[in-house]
């Protein structure tokens, strides 16, 4: 088939690439404008961007997909895959492409639909969770489904991880979908929307760690912000209150502190929960990078702290 690759950060990596290497054509991405990066805040092609100019594909990129809907008409692809583009397809644009725009979800639709769906499943502690490939319609991942896969989460999980290999998996999900369409032989079945959930763009309040709660859930959440936005704490330190980016974390029922206190054992780091200890293992400084606990503590040179 003739294809549009709408896409932009580096999850949309393994299934544009897929995509390149299968039998099909892929004509065009569509991804968002260069956004200034780095040190010196220069302008950088989007992953999926830098992708198509390595393989001489042309690369569509306007401030609104409105924008290039006459381009898009002319290019008459049969369908138009989606992988994290960034931007609502408006509602006259879904007829462009005869099979549809697919949509390549990281969860099990009609489950987590919305921006956020890794880490709300690793944040609710859910078991599996899956890819879902279904066709855009006017609402929000609320299309009828095309085919699915499964994945275990792991207890050790972040969002990252676990992110990386559904991008994986669904790469492979979303060229067998493509390949079924374009043979016929493939029937899409309407969600449950009753049975919908939402997993809603993270707000910085959602990723603070409130310490007041019980290890097990501190460490979902912590494992849910992880890489992104990041779970952070405060503290009182010389009489002003900081901010600290924390890394993953690992639980010890044999130890219990107060919720927050911080206590130095055997050289590992532990803060106190409502339930048992918790064992951090990295922690970001305002103004610095992640260093290890220890390290941190050390720096100190104080034995009274406590996260708020």
């Amino acid at each position: 088939m003739k294809l549009v690759f709408a896409g932009t950060p580096d999850v949309a990596l393994p299934a544009l690439e897929t995509l390149i290497s299968s039998e099909h054509d892929v004509l065009a991405v569509i991804t968002q404008p260069p956004a200034r990066a780095g040190r010196g805040r220069e302008l950088q092609p989007s992953p999926v961007h830098a992708v198509a100019d390595k393989f001489g594909i042309k690369a569509l990129y306007p401030d609104s997909i409105r924008e290039i809907d006459a381009v898009l008409r002319e290019l008459q692809p049969d369908a138009i895959p989606v992988v994290a583009y960034g931007q609502l397809i408006p509602e006259t644009m879904l007829d462009i492409p005869a099979q549809g725009w697919i949509n390549l979800h990281f969860s099990l639709l009609p489950e987590w639909r919305g921006a956020a769906p890794v880490q709300h499943c690793i944040w609710r502690g859910d078991a599996i969770t899956g890819a879902t490939t279904f066709l855009i319609d006017h609402g929000m991942d609320s299309g009828p489904i095309l085919g699915h896969v499964t994945q275990l989460v792991d207890p050790k999980d972040t969002s990252g991880a676990l992110l990386a290999r559904l991008a994986d998996t669904g790469s492979h999900l979303l060229r067998q979908t493509l390949d079924a369409l374009e043979a016929g032989m493939i029937t899409p079945i309407a969600q449950q929307h009753d049975q919908a959930t939402y997993a809603p763009k993270l707000q910085k309040s959602d990723s603070r760690i409130d310490w007041q709660l019980p290890a097990i859930e501190i460490d979902r959440r912590i494992r849910a912000m992880t890489p992104k936005p990041g779970a952070w704490t405060t503290m009182v330190l010389s009489e002003h209150e900081i901010s600290l980016s924390i890394g993953p974390v690992s639980t010890n029922r044999d130890i219990q502190l107060d919720p927050g206190v911080i206590c130095v054992i055997d050289k590992n780091v532990f803060v106190g929960s409502a339930t048992y200890a918790l064992e951090l293992d990295r922690i970001k400084p305002p103004g610095k990078k992640f260093m290890l606990a220890t390290d941190w503590m050390r720096g100190l040179r104080t034995e009274e702290v406590k996260f708020l």
